[in-house]
């Protein structure tokens, strides 16, 4: 068994709990109104835009034995720079506002998950970022196509209101595969720090998802 093999074996209770957060079996169930997914682009937003500083804050505290991640980390950062304007640009194209949600607090959950990943990079050891990449583009790749093309058949909504959830769901797929081959280099005292992060990740990322406003798609704005 691969590591990446016992690593998804080892988190199907945490991915579990995640998949059945309410928004997102609203979402999949065709229960979701255009609140529901302005609240979750809003929210992706703020931790979307912690991406690049958080990479590169991990590039800074890799130790020497792990200096062979410094070229992905720096071709990650290269395809990552600017994806929380594509978040924006989807929140204009589904009817929202572009500035307010910029300037809007990020809810609890969220804020703890950002927290909680530059204290995995500060404090713990660095590579249990990629724990957070693998339950969020993991996450990606199981659910984001398939949520697009339910919200836009539920919603009406333009093409230019999912380049996000899209782009992502067809990105994350070669980045899955990329981040499998890096795991699989490291020792086993990194993967299990990862192995940890990720089961952090699952939950954090649930609460994130379980913060979201669930309502009767019947009697709410759609």
């Amino acid at each position: 068994m691969t590591f990446t093999e016992r690593l998804t074996a080892a988190t199907s209770a945490e991915r579990g709990r995640l998949q059945s957060a309410p928004a997102i079996q609203a979402a999949l169930g065709g229960r979701a109104n255009r609140a529901l997914y302005l609240a979750f682009l809003g929210q992706a937003y703020h931790h979307v835009r912690h991406t690049t500083p958080l990479l590169m804050a991990l590039g800074s505290r890799l130790p020497e034995r792990l200096s062979w991640l410094l070229h992905p980390v720096a071709e990650y950062i290269e395809e990552e720079i600017g994806h929380e304007q594509w978040i924006l640009d989807d929140i204009a194209a589904a009817g929202g506002d572009r500035e307010a949600a910029q300037r809007a607090a990020p809810a609890l959950a969220t804020e703890v998950m950002v927290a909680y990943a530059y204290d995995q990079v500060a404090r713990r050891n660095p590579v249990g970022f990629f724990g957070m990449v693998h339950v969020l583009e993991g996450t990606s790749v199981a659910l984001a196509l398939h949520a697009a093309d339910r919200l836009q058949a539920d919603l009406g909504l333009p093409d230019g209101a999912f380049t996000y959830l899209r782009s992502h769901g067809t990105l994350d797929q070669s980045h899955t595969r990329h981040l499998a081959s890096l795991l699989e280099r490291m020792s086993p005292e990194d993967q299990e720090e990862v192995l940890h992060a990720a089961r952090a990740y699952y939950h954090l990322y649930g609460d994130v998802f379980r913060a979201l406003p669930v309502t009767d798609k019947e009697t709410s704005w759609n």
